[in-house]
């Protein structure tokens, strides 16, 4: 099997969710026995479809530009038997970078006019590979991918070229989450399955799309890292860069990080309430409760609690930044846990 992955995405290097779920899937289909050829659209000349219609009537099949779409995509697109889309969501669509390498594939239509169900369509004039659609977005809902999906289903599901559109929301936060690992072994899997059956199962689905945590946690941690980045004139790439990592400043922003660090492999087994019980520059109380591999957060203080952890609310924003170790900060004695201290082994970094 030939196939052809584009990744449209204008970041690299750790900073793009779409390369790296992208890099995950090739992985899987190369596993599967499938030859794979990366591109990076960025790194491309793709002109602007322009509307002359040469490409179907004086030259059929040939585009007028001679860039790298004409002499060297196009032809690798025809060729392929599975070309995989890969772009960041950008106003609930994919990038311009992948919209004008879709468009540019006009030359493959022939200009006629012909029904299709209850509306019309263009016949085909080269064999069309099938289609899979690969975004990313950092809203934490599925439904941000709506406007897409119909798209795509349109574009390419009309002929049967559509085999899987894989949608990741909250994908910032997925980076930062203890399910990363999970969710890019699912990826891996899913590449799998595209090149052996030509779909992916619905339980690898389920693992790509799983919730990295409540979404009004995903949207304090993210409203504390654009504050933050903010303050500091910086931009996310800089400070990763640089790994600084952010600080809780409040009860609710430590409660978001610490359920973002939640790791579902580490929580096997484990069962109860951890109490955070906190003083200092910002005094308050809050609780997670740990059972079947998930945790929730709430504010207040629990009727039981298996763990207890009595600290300065200073010390867990160390922790929580990187500036300080949790185990030696417990050994120095600069904060108390009381009860089954293995509950505070659920989170990552």
């Amino acid at each position: 099997m030939k196939a052809l992955a584009l990744n449209s995405s204008a970041r690299s290097g750790g900073q793009s969710k779409t390369e790296i779920l992208l890099d995950h899937f090739v992985k899987g289909m190369r596993d599967a026995g499938a030859e794979v050829e990366v591109v990076n659209l960025k790194r491309k000349k793709i002109n602007y479809c322009i509307g002359c219609f040469n490409c179907w009537t004086r030259t059929p099949g040939i585009c007028v530009h001679k860039d790298d779409m004409s002499r060297e995509l196009l032809p690798k697109f025809i060729q392929s038997d599975i070309v995989v889309l890969a772009s960041p969501l950008f106003h609930y669509q994919v990038n311009a970078q992948m919209k004008t390498f879709i468009e540019r594939t006009l030359p493959v239509l022939l200009p006629f006019l012909q029904p299709e169900g209850k509306g019309t369509t263009h016949p085909l004039r080269d064999k069309h590979p099938a289609i899979v659609l690969i975004s990313v977005a950092g809203f934490p809902e599925m439904s941000v991918f709506d406007a897409l999906s119909f798209w795509a289903k349109k574009t390419y599901g009309r002929s049967g070229a559509l085999l899987a559109e894989i949608y990741r929301p909250a994908a910032e936060a997925m980076i930062h989450s203890g399910r990363l690992s999970g969710i890019l072994a699912a990826m891996e899997q899913a590449g799998v399955e595209i090149v052996k059956n030509k779909s992916i199962s619905g339980e690898t689905m389920e693992r790509i799309t799983q919730p990295i945590t409540n979404p009004d946690m995903i949207n304090v941690m993210s409203n504390l890292a654009w504050q933050t980045m903010i303050d500091k004139k910086t931009t996310m790439a800089a400070a990763s860069r640089k790994g600084d990592g952010l600080r809780p400043n409040s009860i609710e922003t430590l409660m978001a990080m610490l359920s973002l660090a939640f790791n579902p492999q580490k929580a096997a087994g484990k069962r109860g309430k951890l109490q955070f019980n906190l003083s200092g520059e910002c005094p308050g109380e809050c609780y997670f409760s740990i059972e079947n591999g998930d945790l929730e957060a709430f504010q207040g203080k629990s009727e039981k609690a298996e763990c207890v952890v009595d600290a300065p609310f200073e010390v867990w924003a160390d922790i929580i930044e990187g500036k300080a170790d949790g185990a030696k900060a417990f050994m120095d004695g600069k904060y108390r846990a009381e009860g089954d201290i293995s509950l505070m082994m659920v989170f990552g970094q």
